[in-house]
């Protein structure tokens, strides 16, 4: 018993030394198999080896068993002797075909830059021994097969070169397919490169050089290019997916609004992909074609505005403006929205139509009643007032927004291009006008408190034809003066600093056509016109608050021949008039009356305090003395 004892210890212990030793052995790792690789494409073999001993720059070698050479090895390629290959490697060695490609010293890459039928077969990798003891696995081996390459890729309609208008809509087609027994996936991607970018057609071609635009990838998801999301994102480029013919899918790229930034060859580019056994997509097919040259011919080159009448118009006031703006040079294939605008001395906007024909206006809301704005053909707008007033005059340009690609744009959305035209100088000859104001406070008894204030306002005009007077109450409180000590050797004399002037209230208004705006709070206030040239203001029930000095502003309307009236701008001031309140006779009995009320009563609290005081002490003595 005690034998099997021991001989069961010594087992395991022989065990457990050759285990912790196999943990520290030489293994080799080699990606699982089967491989499925594409004729005519790269093969990439990754091979690394752990646990070994000596340097840290390892050899490895190469062999390749063919499926028809039974079990026969093929020297392919080794890292420490070139004349390793067998016959049929040595000249794709000698000429870099085939090549290990090392990744550390520990890790390389058997590549093979263009597979043949024939070399399918299992690869097997081998490292030479560095180790104390021979002990572990010196190589592995991994399957592959070698398919038949069904990659296909077309266009049918390449890019002429021609010059293509900004903002001119670019559709790209191109057709790919596979016919394959092995479950392999299919990417399609559109691309563009500059000028001095190169990129190789044909079978393993890269676009590490090239621009990616949009992308259908092998899991069918659409995936915009890094400097286009944000043009996808705005649905400005699409990818499509149809179905074609003869086992190949159509996929149309389109770009809704080519940019001059978007200048140069465009090419497709179809990708075969494979999962691998480890579960890793392998690209083992490639292929790339070029659609053709893109030119984008910038629109400010073409693009013109114009504005008719020419230099300068005068009219009578009251005549009808007319106005037109051309857009000239906007290609037919550029789909885009136009802003108009009508600007005049630069920065004050009169009207506007937006890329959807709605027209608003700008701060003289009221001139939409008077005027229109149209779009009479294509490209050419009218601005029309119906009657001119002298306000209307000025220089005028019409300015347009292009939206190249957008026939509605969003309000955040920048214009492609703006341009204006040149400035057309509108002249109105207006009638003389002389208008002069008078104001006074008529003659009466003196204004005290509670009495009603009137002011009569004398306003004439003077001109040919129909005109009216508007005139405006305005207010200004009584100046104050401040009194300030301003040392001096002498004496310390106090001086007035001069009055303080206030800006004027306005108080009221009637307008041209009899409409009166009172303006005043706290006070009751009406204005009326007594004749023809006389306007007359009443403060009913005025306050302290409504004295101060008064004045008429009285500005001339004129009438046109079609019956609107218009601002002249010919004005006049009126004299200022001083307007006091006295107080009334009952105030001045009221004052004496609390002064005296006020001084009894103080008098009587000093008698009586000084009584009961005296009594107070006399009260005491008495005490004192019993």
């Amino acid at each position: 018993m005690r034998t099997a004892m021991a001989s069961m210890k010594t087992t395991l212990f022989v065990l457990l030394h050759w285990g912790l030793q196999c943990a520290v052995c030489r293994d080799i790792f080699l990606p699982p198999g089967t491989l499925y690789r594409v004729a005519g494409f790269p093969l990439s073999l990754p091979c690394a080896v752990s646990g070994y001993d000596g340097p840290r720059t390892q050899d490895f070698e190469w062999f390749l068993i063919r499926d028809d050479a039974n079990g026969r090895q093929m020297g392919v390629v080794s890292t420490r002797d070139k004349g390793f290959p067998y016959a049929p490697f040595q000249a794709r060695v000698k000429s870099g075909e085939v090549r290990v490609e090392r990744d550390s010293g520990d890790k390389v890459r058997l590549v093979i830059q263009r597979l043949r039928a024939d070399d399918q077969g299992k690869y097997e990798c081998y490292t030479p021994s560095t180790d104390i003891t021979y002990q572990g696995n010196y190589s592995a081996k991994v399957p592959v097969k070698v398919i038949p390459d069904t990659l296909q890729i077309s266009f049918t309609r390449s890019l002429t070169g021609q010059p293509v208008p900004e903002g001119a809509e670019l559709t790209l087609t191109c057709s790919a397919g596979i016919q394959s027994e092995q479950l392999t996936h299919l990417s399609i991607t559109f691309g563009k490169r500059g000028a001095g970018e190169g990129l190789d057609s044909g079978a393993g071609g890269e676009v590490s050089t090239a621009r990616e635009i949009i992308s259908v990838d092998k899991l069918l998801g659409v995936v915009p290019g890094h400097s286009y999301k944000k043009r996808y994102d705005d649905g400005e480029i699409t990818l499509e997916k149809r179905n074609g013919e003869a086992g190949l899918d159509v996929y149309v790229m389109k770009m809704r609004a080519v940019q001059p930034q978007d200048t140069g060859t465009y090419f497709c580019e179809a990708s075969q992909w494979i999962r691998d056994p480890d579960r890793s997509w392998q690209k083992i097919a490639q292929r790339t074609l070029d659609i053709g040259n893109l030119t984008v011919q910038q629109l400010a080159a073409s693009l013109s505005i114009t504005s008719s009448p020419k230099g300068e118009v005068t009219l009578q006031v009251g005549s009808p403006l007319i106005l037109t703006c051309e857009v000239l040079g906007l290609p037919s294939e550029v789909n885009a929205g136009l802003l108009v605008q009508w600007m005049k001395r630069g920065s004050v906007e009169v009207a506007r139509m937006s890329p959807d024909g709605v027209v608003s206006w700008g701060d003289d809301l009221s001139r939409a009643s008077g005027g229109s704005m149209e779009k009479v053909a294509e490209g050419r707008y009218s601005l029309k007032l119906f009657s001119a007033q002298p306000l209307d005059s000025g220089v005028y340009r019409c300015v347009v927004s292009v939206y190249a690609g957008r026939a509605n744009p969003g309000q955040s959305t920048p214009a492609t291009l703006t341009q204006r035209s040149e400035g057309v100088t509108v002249n109105l000859k207006s009638k003389d006008v002389l208008v002069a104001a008078v104001a006074q406070l008529p003659r009466g008894p003196l204004l005290k408190r509670g009495s009603t204030i009137t002011l009569i306002c004398n306003a004439t005009v003077t001109t040919t034809g129909p005109a009216q007077a508007q005139v405006q109450w305005l207010r200004w409180p009584i100046p104050e003066r401040v009194v300030k000590k301003v040392p001096r050797p002498a004496s310390d004399v106090a001086l007035p600093d001069p009055p303080v002037v206030q800006k004027p209230r306005l108080v009221a208004v009637l307008k041209y056509d009899g409409v009166a705006e009172i303006y005043a709070n706290g006070s009751e206030v009406s204005v009326d016109r007594l004749s023809a040239g006389s306007y007359r203001l009443r403060v009913h029930a005025a306050t302290m608050e409504d004295q101060g000095m008064y004045a008429c502003h009285a500005q001339a309307w004129g009438q046109d021949q079609h019956g609107g009236w218009y601002n002249t701008r010919a004005k006049a001031e009126s004299n200022a008039v001083n307007v006091y309140l006295y107080a009334k006779a009952a105030d001045l009995i009221l004052i004496p009356l609390v002064i005296g009320v006020s001084s009894a009563l103080f008098v009587g609290i000093v008698i009586i305090a000084t009584v009961t005081c005296c009594f107070m002490k006399r009260l005491a003595r008495q005490r004192a003395q019993k």
